[in-house]
């Protein structure tokens, strides 16, 4: 081109080109605008219009984005070679630079949709995650398009379950599209049904599970999947997958999302069943995912629930989940669990010794001990878990003798009356003759309580 520049653009500070107003204007309602005002405000002041200077802050891409426009600009409205991964560049500095259809027809913005809306149909699986990928990067939705590129991903994970329902397993290479055939459109209830398989592991996991979390919040929205309404156990098992990654990851904007995406699992956790789905251990396997990520109040509740009632499923394993700084274990957790199994046996169980009621009763002495030299654990944590079931629930009460004497021993600041109240979760008519007379020689135990074991005895 012959005309010498008028047109001075700076890109977010960092970049500067130096282009045409004719030719950028021309396609671009933004800066078209902006000539518009400079060319009446020179004029007005009986200067000639000459050349013009913008600063283009928070732009799109920032110099890559703009001369992608530029090209576009400068070949008369054809776009550049671009990749799938380019699209939401283009399409976000299209938006940003106003170049719509009412600016000129065949425009960068509607191109762009229009090479979405046909590459769709033959991208691979590889292609879509990188389109979405970009949009992450861009921070931005526009018009919707990574809505549009999720829907795609979950086409492309239904069409892989529909293959692998034909040949024995399913891949991104054998999901739609990355054959050079186009790849049928999927309705979420298409999707949600092709996902209602076995609730294993699938091949798509790894590769979702490097999104973003408000990437997979809007995808779980999009199929209809989220909060209470996740009602899917692949996708529950994909979450629970997916939020130990996310929150090593996490950044201070992404809570919000993490916090929701955990009450999603939970609701699909508890939709399931819980232990129709899960064993014991795996109920404490998620309640730890989605305590470290953070939970309602509603939701740690139902969590809590699930697992408390098969608690006599339990091992002191599972229990020892660490606490939050107040402590070495999560006390309070392990007396919540109680309560709840207790309550769900029913009163009429609780009353005489069953079997269940013994076997939480067992674990409940390995617990006590387990956490007793612990020098965080007050006087009333212990008592809170030791008196957590009715006396039913042991025959016999060496168990917990031994956990209260770790204790003693390992708390020498304790004062008389601290130990005499440590001792009250002591039945003393239910310690053996060898336990009765450890507790009586004691030099830990006041003299008061050894006293009034010894008379039970008798």
């Amino acid at each position: 081109m012959d005309k010498v520049w008028d047109l001075k653009v700076h890109v977010d500070g960092r970049h500067t080109l130096l282009l045409h107003q004719s030719v950028m204007c021309a396609f671009s309602g933004r800066l078209r605008a902006m000539a518009t005002r400079e060319t009446k405000a020179k004029s007005g002041g009986g200067a000639e219009a000459a050349s013009m200077c913008v600063d283009l802050a928070g732009f799109p891409g920032g110099g890559e984005g703009f001369d992608l426009v530029a090209q576009f600009c400068y070949s008369n409205g054809r776009l550049p070679p671009l990749r799938p991964s380019d699209l939401p560049l283009v399409h976000c500095a299209a938006a940003f630079l106003e170049m719509t259809e009412e600016v000129r027809a065949g425009n960068l913005l509607a191109q762009a949709e229009a090479f979405v809306d046909v590459g769709l149909c033959y991208w691979s699986w590889a292609d879509v995650l990188a389109a979405v990928k970009s949009c992450e990067a861009l921070g931005a939705d526009v018009s919707g398009l990574r809505a549009k590129l999720l829907s795609a991903l979950f086409s492309r994970i239904a069409e892989g379950a529909e293959t692998s329902n034909s040949s024995s397993s399913s891949s991104p290479d054998t999901a739609g599209g990355s054959s050079g055939r186009p790849s049928s459109a999927k309705t979420p209830e298409s999707v949600k049904r092709s996902c209602l398989g076995g609730g294993g592991r699938e091949w798509w996991f790894d590769d979702m599970a490097s999104l973003s979390p408000p990437t997979v919040e809007q995808a779980m929205q999009l199929l209809g999947c989220y909060g209470v309404d996740n009602k899917n156990l692949t996708l529950t098992r994909f979450l629970l997958h997916y939020l130990p990654r996310a929150a090593a990851l996490r950044k201070v904007d992404d809570s919000g999302s993490l916090v929701g995406l955990a009450d999603t699992a939970v609701h699909g956790v508890a939709h399931s069943g819980g232990g129709a789905a899960f064993s014991c251990r795996g109920l404490f396997w998620v309640l730890r995912i989605v305590s470290a990520v953070g939970l309602s109040k509603e939701c740690r509740r139902k969590m809590e629930a699930l697992v408390g009632q098969m608690l006599d499923q339990a091992t002191l394993d599972d229990l020892l989940v660490s606490g939050d700084g107040s402590g070495v274990y999560d006390v309070g957790l392990v007396t919540r669990l109680v309560r709840v199994f207790v309550s769900s046996v029913g009163e009429e169980e609780a009353g005489c010794s069953s079997e269940k009621m013994r076997k939480v009763g067992r674990l409940m002495d390995k617990y006590l001990a387990e956490i007793s030299p612990d020098h965080g654990l007050r006087v009333s944590r212990f008592l809170a878990v030791a008196e957590s079931l009715p006396d039913s629930a042991r025959d016999c009460y060496d168990g917990v003798y031994r956990a209260v004497d770790i204790y003693l021993e390992s708390h020498a600041e304790l004062t008389i009356e601290e130990c005499a109240t440590l001792c009250r979760c002591l039945n003393y008519k239910k310690l053996t003759l060898e336990a009765c007379k450890d507790l009586t020689r004691n030099r830990r135990i006041p003299t008061g309580v050894s006293v009034q074991a010894l008379s039970l005895q008798l």
